[in-house]
C-alpha cells in the first residue's frame, strides 16, 4: 500500500479527533520502517476511557490495524476475549500514553499495558495468527471474525 493508501485508511482516525485540543499523534507524515525479519510493531494500550479497555495494536501496511478488547486480554490458553475492530491508528500512535482530553474522541488515559514485535503467519479477511514477543503476551495468537457480525473477532492465544 502506497502512501495515499495510508492516508485514507487513517481519514476515520483524522476526522474523530481535534488535533488542536487532543495530545495523539497526527500521523499526517508516512512512516517508511524496515524492521528486521520481517518483525512487526504490536502494542497494547490501556484504555480507562468511559469504560476501561484494551486497544490490542497491530502494524501492517504502514498503519496499526486496532482493536478494542473490553477485557484483560489473555495471557494464557483456553481464555477467549471479544475484540471489536476499530480504525486504523499511525505507527506513531504505538508509543502514545497520555490523556485524552474531556470531550474529545476516547476521552480517558491511555497508557502501555504490553509491547513488542510480531510476525504474521496468517493474515486474511476472517482470520489473523501471529507469533507475538511481547513483555506480557508471548506465543501463538488468533484473531477470528465473527460471521455475520460486521467488526467482531474473537481474540486468544493458541
Amino acid at each position: 500500500m502506497g502512501c495515499h493508501g495510508v492516508q485514507m485508511s487513517l481519514d476515520e482516525y483524522l476526522r474523530k479527533r481535534d488535533f488542536s485540543r487532543t495530545p495523539e499523534p497526527h500521523g499526517e507524515t508516512h512512516v517508511e520502517r524496515k524492521p528486521s525479519n520481517d518483525e512487526k510493531i504490536y502494542v497494547i494500550q490501556k484504555h480507562a476511557a468511559s469504560h476501561l479497555h484494551y486497544d490490542l495494536r497491530l502494524e501492517k501496511d504502514g498503519v496499526l490495524k486496532s482493536w478494542a478488547i473490553p477485557k484483560e486480554p489473555p495471557t494464557v490458553k483456553n481464555v477467549k476475549r471479544l475484540a471489536i475492530q476499530t480504525e486504523d491508528h499511525p505507527i506513531e500512535y504505538a508509543n502514545f500514553e497520555g490523556v485524552i482530553p474531556e470531550g474529545e474522541y476516547g476521552a480517558g488515559t491511555v497508557e502501555i499495558w504490553d509491547r513488542g514485535t510480531f510476525n504474521v503467519e496468517e493474515w486474511t479477511d476472517e482470520k489473523i495468527i501471529v507469533y507475538i514477543r511481547g513483555e506480557k503476551l508471548k506465543g501463538r495468537y488468533c484473531l477470528i471474525k465473527f460471521k455475520g457480525r460486521e467488526n467482531s473477532w474473537l481474540f486468544f492465544k493458541a
